[in-house]
């Protein structure tokens, strides 16, 4: 199977040296600065899950040639217009599309371009970072990759993407039931990331307070409330299962958002938390909580 990985950051890196490790035919497609740097270096990943170096395969835009059979798309939302434009040249007419963004509005915006067949659904789970010489750095357990048929069938298509991202030191997990396991990831990123990144601190603080509790659990309840107006199929017991998963993180922990807005970098907020308000404000919903954090946020992003 021939895979495209759209970026070579933390995310595409990682998962797409996994594969290529385990003997893929992976190719990166990247921006010309990256693709002059990994020509230098090489790919490089400092693991927990073990180190490796390898000579990847790197295509630009402008040099398109080959189409695949599976594309991994891993840039933040506010990077797809320009992703989507990119990517054009080497979708064929079977070739899948696995976007692992956060949240759904991305899904309908790859469909409208492409086509609803084409368009699995998609997630994971890491932390990583890139070092100023571009080598990719994870330094915790959890590397899993999920995807999935939006149907949830077990199509022939999917048991070969199956069959290809297997046997990796990366956890790549085949889901029959993706779009909720996207719906509940969604709404730990949404939480988590409005909170800490807001609140400008790490989780630990927050919760230690009485009140930071309370806005953890109503910022939950909002955002529930909003998921189950969207008729999204999430579980009835799942604010409080996600409000014992943020009690249960490490107290330093950040959300990538709350490290963006460290940076002064572009944030997703209206990807991930602008979406839900918009989808309140259509249901007549109050969402305070939720209303309040965005505020912050874009107030963040007009300065």
């Amino acid at each position: 199977m021939k895979i495209l990985v759209v970026g070579a950051g933390g995310i595409g890196g990682y998962f797409g040296a996994r594969l290529l490790e385990a003997g893929q035919d992976v190719t990166f497609l990247v921006r010309e600065r990256r693709k002059k740097q990994l020509e230098e270096t090489g790919l490089n990943v400092h693991s927990v899950n073990g180190d490796v170096h390898l000579e990847p395969k790197l295509v630009t835009a402008e040099n398109s040639v080959d189409q695949y059979d599976l594309i991994i798309l891993t840039v933040k939302s506010y990077q797809l217009p320009d992703a989507i434009q990119d990517i054009r040249p080497f979708v064929g007419k079977e070739s899948m599309i696995l976007p692992l963004l956060n949240g759904f509005a991305h899904i309908g915006e790859l469909a409208n371009v492409f086509s609803e067949e084409q368009v699995l659904g998609g997630l994971c789970f890491i932390e990583t970072t890139l070092d100023h010489e571009g080598t990719i750095i994870q330094t915790s357990p959890m590397h899993q990759l999920v995807f999935g048929e939006r149907s949830g069938e077990e199509t022939e298509r999917i048991l070969r993407v199956k069959k290809a991202l297997s046997g990796t030191k990366a956890d790549f997990a085949l889901s029959r039931n993706i779009i909720q396991d996207m719906w509940h990831k969604y709404l730990f990123i949404a939480a988590m990331s409005g909170i800490t990144a807001s609140m400008e601190s790490p989780i630990g603080p927050v919760r230690e307070l009485e009140s930071g509790k309370r806005t953890i659990s109503a910022l939950l309840e909002e955002l529930t409330a909003v998921m189950k107006g969207a008729a999204a199929p999430i579980k009835e017991t799942i604010a409080e299962e996600q409000f014992k998963k943020i009690m249960s993180l490490d107290p330093g922990m950040k959300s990538s958002m709350q490290r963006d807005v460290e940076k002064g970098h572009s944030i997703e907020v209206d990807h991930l938390q602008g979406y839900l308000l918009k989808k309140a404000k259509s249901q007549q919903l109050a969402v305070p909580v939720l209303e309040t954090i965005y505020t912050k946020l874009k107030l963040y992003e007009l300065q």
